[in-house]
């Protein structure tokens, strides 16, 4: 999770990866692990949204085997363009509003990027794939990364989501992602593109955007200020490292089945209030407060969000069986170091506020 340039002993990679949202939060590990890699070359096609991050990126700024391009999905010419001139071989597909409440709130620019914008690429793709030489036709993957979202919500009963779990999204969000999903099984289905697709659980680790839970409790924990959390605090949520979920998609890209679906999750259940007490009693031991008091006391109770899920799980025994992937970060481990780097960040905003005043 260092910030340190990667440095790639270089030779020209045989194989070019386009990774749409690749300035997002798990598009961002995903290049940096395929940078560092060494093995292909990564193009980098990114919006820069609201939720971009140009720090996420800074390791693999000037690597010889990346490049980035900003560009936006919607602009089908634009993508053609670039899959043709970098001579693309896989299109892993990253690119797409995320954040629930923003989908209730507006759901326009969700059906518009994560269901139209999926749908040019996939013809871009499309017409690129057909182009290739045979050879190169043959090893052509396009790999959708998805959301356990899409499936709805499960009762406490300890039941998980797997690849036979019928879709029933919930909010306009998981339903745009669920349309997106059955776009790129058509495609294939319909037309023969070669797809991979993946459903991950609830990702955590550096530089994500403040607006999600882990960030924001840590960055307000760290403050002093309140610690919302929806109704009770009893959804139950599956938690993985963001380096773990890069490193399940590079595996999924590598490894899987033309066609196929691979849940991705981390074997790790836990109510939001759990989760936030967790992060308070963690930061204690990092930080005490200078008055005593324990962090759990600025957990504040809100409205509830609307149509809330109870519970997500995943059983993420076939891409573990099959492919050989398995989480690898412990759980209080990975947030310690998540805890570690939000604390660090606020230190550098703080000294930046004070050189400006």
């Amino acid at each position: 999770m260092s910030n340190t340039p990667i440095k790639v002993i270089y030779s020209p990679p045989e194989r070019t990866i386009l990774v749409t949202g690749g300035a997002g939060f798990i598009g961002s590990a995903v290049c940096r692990l395929l940078v560092r890699d060494g093995s292909v070359r990564v193009v980098n096609f990114d919006k820069l949204t609201y939720a971009a991050s140009a720090a996420a990126l800074t390791a693999v700024e000037g690597a010889a085997n990346y490049r980035f391009v900003q560009g936006d999905i919607l602009d089908r010419e634009f993508v053609s363009q670039i899959l043709r001139e970098e001579r693309v071989d896989a299109i892993m597909h990253l690119a797409a509003e995320s954040h629930v409440d923003r989908s209730i709130a507006g759901p326009a620019v969700f059906i518009e990027t994560n269901i139209t914008g999926t749908f040019h690429l996939l013809e871009a793709a499309l017409d690129h794939w057909r182009g290739l030489l045979p050879d190169r036709r043959d090893r052509f993957r396009f790999h959708h990364i998805s959301t356990d979202e899409v499936f709805g919500d499960l009762a406490f009963d300890g039941s998980r989501f797997d690849e036979q779990t019928r879709y029933l999204p919930s909010s306009p969000y998981s339903a745009s992602k669920a349309a997106s999903d059955h776009l790129v099984r058509a495609w294939h289905h319909t037309y023969g593109l070669p797809v991979v697709l993946s459903n991950c659980s609830n990702n955590y680790g550096p530089y994500q955007n403040p607006e999600k839970l882990i960030p924001l409790t840590v960055r307000n924990a760290l403050a002093g200020v309140p610690l919302p959390i929806y109704g009770t605090g009893a959804n139950v949520r599956d938690w993985l490292h963001v380096d773990d979920h890069a490193a399940a998609l590079r595996t999924v890209l590598d490894r899987g089945g033309v066609g196929e679906s691979y849940l991705i999750g981390g074997r790790e259940e836990h109510s939001n209030i759990a989760l936030v007490a967790m992060i308070c009693d963690l930061i204690d031991l990092i930080e005490p407060r200078a008055d005593g008091r324990r962090r759990r006391s600025l957990i504040t109770f809100v409205a509830d969000r609307v149509g809330h899920d109870r519970r997500y799980a995943i059983d993420p025994s076939r891409i573990e069986n099959e492919l050989g992937w398995r989480a690898g970060v412990n759980f209080r481990e990975g947030l310690i170091e998540t805890i570690d780097w939000y604390r660090n960040q606020a230190q550098d905003e703080l000294c930046a506020r004070s050189q400006r005043a």
